[in-house]
């Protein structure tokens, strides 16, 4: 007997960026997505505060860099300073352009992030989001997801081939999928701070974590008009009290505040540090806090999850036109999972190094980073971030795995790299790649859409000892060498 048809390709239950991100890829893959979101509406307060230029590339691709652009901040020094306000590591840079093609560090205002990805879903016909509607079953058949739907309008069925649990730290998805989690032993409660700013000129410029062990305090930018501090709760502190009005109004003196900004919110949370055993089980595939949790010290918890939406989006569309098989996303968290860990550790290790609270272990802590920057070894510029080392890459070949730089036209910065090629998977090569096209963009540095981007291209590939690079369509390097053995590699990696 024929099974039932599919009422949506993918189902994403949540709402927020990782999952509309996910489902404007898709929809503009060709793949029909339904996104249900409990909630009514955008959450109308600040949360996450930063996004990297990876990120800001992805979103060019959604159709929203611009607009989220027109609404962020950059700051050029995140600082480290101790109890005497002296710095113990800084970072510069952060607001020059990343090998993304934006500014390394972009200070958000998230509701209007995610307005402008919402807005870029609206206008996709075969993409849908439902608001107040939430998930509360689903059965996986191995065909297929059978989920269940609840709104006001009533309970019903939808049959989908994929269900992708975009549902946030607490996720339904996941505990329903009994999919565990390991914890990486970090917890420690803060309380959150966001400001509305009257005056910015009484603001500190630079992004700072006070490593002061009277009172572990980070003070960061956030969109344009807004400033966010956070504040260790201490052992033995009662959240509530430290959250109080007149608490918050001691806890903000030492920065000399008073009449510049205005409390927008406040709010304690818990920052720990977990990743889900399982990202994919069956036809549920977990993606952002759903699959992983970590400290905001490094800024990269909403990163994480838009950089799974790119990594999925791609896949899932291969599997879906049925040019890959469904094999294809076992990559996903193979490929994933070592990039968040590492970030986790470093978000890690910022928070253990900002959250002493004994004055000698934070004088011992001091030392060593002075003699560390004696030695010069401690970091100068925005970190970065563990390339792909195994999954769907071409092992061995120079730069596989590695990020592929989006280029800018310096005749005219406002025009770039990803726009003039387009989605999708590129394979560049020096000289004309006479091969048939295989779902892959084909040009060679003659072409004349390379033109403003030839020379660093060719650069590149110099560099790389290279006569051709297979980009993948989330901007990573499968692999380089000859255009026709590149070809052969990517056909028998992701579609045999």
């Amino acid at each position: 007997m024929a099974s039932r048809p599919h009422d949506y390709q993918v189902l994403i239950a949540g709402g927020g960026p990782t999952g509309i991100s996910l489902a404007v890829l898709l929809a503009r893959r060709g793949i029909s997505v339904l996104v249900v979101e409990k909630e009514a509406d955008i959450y109308p307060l600040p949360r996450g505060a930063h996004i990297d230029h990876e990120i800001m590339r992805i979103f060019q691709e959604v159709g929203a860099a611009d607009r989220i652009a027109e609404t962020s901040r950059t700051s050029s020094e995140y600082k480290f300073i101790n109890a005497k306000r002296k710095i113990l590591m800084q970072f510069s840079g952060s607001d020059l352009l990343g090998p993304g093609g934006w500014p390394h560090a972009n200070m958000i205002h998230q509701p209007s992030v995610e307005r402008a990805v919402r807005d870029q879903l609206s206008g996709l016909k075969n993409a849908q989001l439902e608001s107040a509607t939430e998930l509360t079953g689903f059965e996986d058949q191995g065909d297929g997801v059978v989920a269940t739907l609840m709104s006001d309008a009533g309970t019903r069925d939808v049959r989908v081939r994929f269900l992708i649990g975009a549902d946030g730290a607490r996720s339904p998805v996941r505990k329903a999928a009994d999919i565990a989690v390991e914890d990486l032993g970090f917890e420690e409660p803060w309380l959150v701070i966001d400001t509305l700013v009257d005056d910015p000129s009484r603001l500190p410029s630079a992004n700072i974590q006070l490593c002061d062990p009277a009172r572990p305090t980070t003070c960061v930018a956030m969109s344009e008009g807004r400033h966010r501090w956070e504040f260790m709760i201490k052992p033995g502190e009662d959240p509530e009290a430290v959250s109080s009005d007149a608490s918050i109004a001691r806890l903000l003196e030492p920065w000399d505040v008073a009449g510049a900004v205005r409390l927008e919110r406040k709010a304690v949370y818990t920052f720990r540090a977990l990743v889900a055993k399982e990202w994919r089980k069956g036809n549920v595939i977990l993606a952002g806090d759903a699959a992983h949790m970590m400290p905001p010290f490094a800024g990269q918890g909403l990163c994480s999850g838009i950089r799974d939406a790119a990594n999925l989006a791609w896949k899932l569309a291969e599997v879906l036109t049925e040019r890959a098989a469904p094999d294809l996303l076992d990559s996903y968290q193979v490929e994933r999972e070592p990039n968040v860990r590492a970030i986790i550790s470093m978000a890690v290790m910022m928070g253990k190094t900002v959250c002493i609270t004994n004055p000698v272990s934070a004088f011992l802590r001091d030392t060593k980073f002075r003699v560390a920057g004696m030695l010069g070894l401690l970091p100068k510029g925005p970190p970065a971030y563990p390339p792909i080392t195994t999954g769907e890459i071409l092992k061995g070949s120079p730069a596989a795995g590695s990020y592929f730089p989006q280029f800018l036209d310096q005749d005219d910065i406002s025009t770039r790299l990803d726009d003039v090629l387009g989605p999708g998977a590129w394979l560049i090569a020096q000289r004309t790649a006479k091969v048939p096209d295989d779902g892959l963009n084909i040009l060679s540095l003659d072409d004349l859409a390379l033109q403003p981007f030839r020379d660093d291209i060719a650069y590149w590939l110099a560099q790389n000892k290279a006569e051709a690079v297979l980009v993948r369509a989330d901007r990573y390097v499968f692999g380089t060498g000859r255009a026709e053995d590149l070809q052969a590699a990517w056909r028998q990696a992701v579609y045999c």
